[in-house]
């Protein structure tokens, strides 16, 4: 377990961590699995913010902007450069040699530059909506928990790596079938229950999930079918996106 986490904190977030000491399929698996507790700093933020606008002076916009940056921060920008190399492979060419090609370069194109906005957009409008009222912040913390489950639907037993090497192939299908959805049925739990103790409805929670997961879903089968299967940028594009789908869902519920 001590490797899982260590896998998992040293990729997904800049805490410095300690190598695992052996990285295995077994390993891989645990450490996406572990996925969604590389959120609970940024869940942090959210909730000190939130008492910032509501008993203080930050307007809400502004908040929602600090805790994207620091979101973004904390992960090194590492998704969201999975969402400019997607959006810049898929939209190259069809060809899936081709589209693999321009992903794995480290530049980024028009196609990449807008997909990276839209997708800051509207987590910041979501959020700055969320942080509006009361209950917001519980909703935007479930929304960051189901971002980072987005990594075990990604890497959930069946979905191929779209290449030999790099780190979708080390993770892709490490996480059986049983795990998925006894991690997906726990993230579901939690984000009811944060959503009861903050006064939202009882199903605001659960549905957060359930847009979230549904948005990695439609990356993962896009990159499939495009592709062959998942890289590192697909699965970082997919906690981005479910990111904003989650917090988008979150500000209508409100």
């Amino acid at each position: 377990m001590t490797d899982a986490l260590r896998l998992a904190f040293g990729t997904l977030t800049r805490l410095p961590t300690a190598p695992p000491r052996s990285v295995d399929r077994r390993t891989a698996g645990r450490a996406m699995l572990l996925a969604p507790l590389t959120a609970l700093p940024p869940a942090i933020v959210v909730i000190l913010l939130h008492l910032g606008v509501a008993d203080g002076p930050v307007p809400a916009l502004v908040a929602a902007v600090l805790i994207v940056g620091l979101t973004a921060w904390w992960s090194r920008g590492l998704h969201l450069d999975g969402v400019a190399d997607t959006a810049d492979g898929m939209a190259a060419s069809y060809d899936p040699a081709e589209a693999l090609e321009v992903m794995r370069r480290g530049d980024i194109g028009p196609t990449g530059v807008v997909a990276v906005v839209l997708v800051l957009l509207l987590q910041v409008a979501a959020l700055s909506v969320l942080l509006s009222f009361r209950g917001g912040s519980a909703l935007a913390v479930v929304a960051l928990l189901a971002s980072r489950q987005a990594l075990v639907v990604g890497c959930r037993s069946g979905v191929p790596a779209a290449r030999p090497d790099g780190l979708g192939a080390a993770v892709a299908g490490s996480v059986g079938r049983p795990a998925a959805v006894l991690s997906s049925l726990m993230t579901l739990t939690v984000g009811g229950l944060l959503a009861v103790l903050a006064g939202a409805p009882w199903y605001a929670g659960p549905l957060v999930v359930v847009t979230g997961d549904l948005a990695a879903l439609a990356v993962v089968a896009t990159a499939r079918r495009r592709v062959g299967g998942v890289t590192g940028d697909v699965l970082g594009a997919s906690v981005e996106i479910a990111l904003a789908a989650a917090l988008v869902t979150a500000s209508v519920i409100a």
